[in-house]
């Protein structure tokens, strides 16, 4: 079913229609829409699909967010419908059939940085539990075991913090950690200039991998860099180190890494981005069979702290990824330049 955001939008204005809207969402839709009397805003729950797609009909961009793939036969079904300005509300672009957009003629825009603590926060936060085996005491606690051995903990400011991408995410995460007093390291083959005067990076991502007591992965998911977490890559690391990734689940070979947890080579394992997650995170599972025994391996291990994808999710983060992406659809439909356009093609 599909809501208006809007108490009389004006004959003929521009309009855009919005999917797979959250209630999270909604106030933020209302707030954007109040403010610009002007668009006549819809929006529906349902995701975007060819069959969906037809709900927008009559608007002049659509802003979108989803894990499912923005398939051929969707951006057909979207431009069938005469809407090809579309805006995401999330960073990544890696599920847009970019051929068939290209050719279609689409105009897309993300929104690529919408709270770079909030994802940060969330990694630091989780590697501090892992090193301080939370999980461990937490179930022990609940089960009435009071006893401290043998759950000790490991302080943040003796470990040597890796960072894998130095961007936005990457730099407020390394702020986090010398907060707490460890020593920072990084790797980036794009080096910040501020970031490199002041001494940070390492030659090497071998480099990186021999120092580091934690490793944290913030870089995007590209061909360059599938699987970079591998059996090689571990074996290059130090014993006990631990890994951490809030970034893209494709980044990690998760068999390598179940390995290393066998083997007691990876001390703990922060992941909130997991390669198998569509159609499986953000689900509810209670009562049902869960259909991946990997993640179920994983997500019962003492040393393994999963969080289905929820790192970015903060109202801060929430608000920005709605507000921009609307602010740039908006854009895109009255033949102004977006604020942070998409390469098509």
């Amino acid at each position: 079913m599909s809501q208006s955001a809007n108490t009389n939008p004006s004959n003929g204005a521009k309009k855009i229609f919005a999917f797979s809207i959250r209630k999270d969402e909604e106030p933020y839709v209302k707030e954007w829409a109040e403010s610009h009397p002007d668009v006549e805003v819809e929006y529906t729950s349902e995701l975007l699909t060819p069959a969906t797609a037809k709900k927008a009909k009559g608007a002049d961009g659509v802003v979108v967010y989803q894990q499912l793939d923005y398939t051929a036969d969707t951006l057909q079904a979207l431009a069938d419908e005469g809407i090809t300005k579309m805006s995401l509300r999330n960073v990544g672009v890696d599920n847009i059939d970019m051929a068939k957009a290209k050719e279609l003629g689409f105009e897309i825009t993300n929104v690529p940085v919408y709270s770079p603590n909030a994802i940060a926060e969330h990694a630091a936060i989780q590697t501090a539990r892992i090193l301080r085996q939370t999980k461990v005491l937490d179930e022990k606690i609940a089960n009435g075991d009071l006893r401290w051995a043998p759950t000790i903990g490991r302080e943040v400011r003796d470990q040597t913090v890796g960072v894998i991408g130095t961007g936005h995410i990457g730099r407020v995460y390394m702020q986090i950690m010398e907060g707490f007093g460890a020593k920072v390291i990084a790797y980036d083959p794009f080096e910040n200039p501020e970031l490199k005067k002041q001494g940070y990076y390492v030659d090497s991502l071998d480099d990186l991998y021999a120092q580091a007591d934690v490793i944290s992965l913030h870089v995007p998911a590209t061909k360059e860099n599938f699987h970079m977490i591998n059996r090689d890559s571990i074996a290059k690391m130090k014993d006990n180190v631990v890994i951490v990734n809030c970034s893209r689940g494709a980044l990690v070979d998760t068999d390598a890494v179940i390995a290393g947890l066998d083997s007691g080579k990876i001390f703990g394992f922060v992941m909130d981005t997991y390669e198998d997650e569509v159609g499986i995170f953000n689900e509810d599972w209670r009562g049902k069979e869960f259909p991946d025994k990997r993640l179920k391996d994983l997500i019962d291990r003492s040393n393994v702290l999963v969080t289905p994808h929820t790192a970015f999710y903060t109202t801060h983060a929430v608000r920005n990824m709605v507000i921009k992406a609307f602010d740039n659809n908006c854009k895109l439909i009255n033949g102004k330049e977006a604020d942070t356009p998409v390469k098509v093609g």
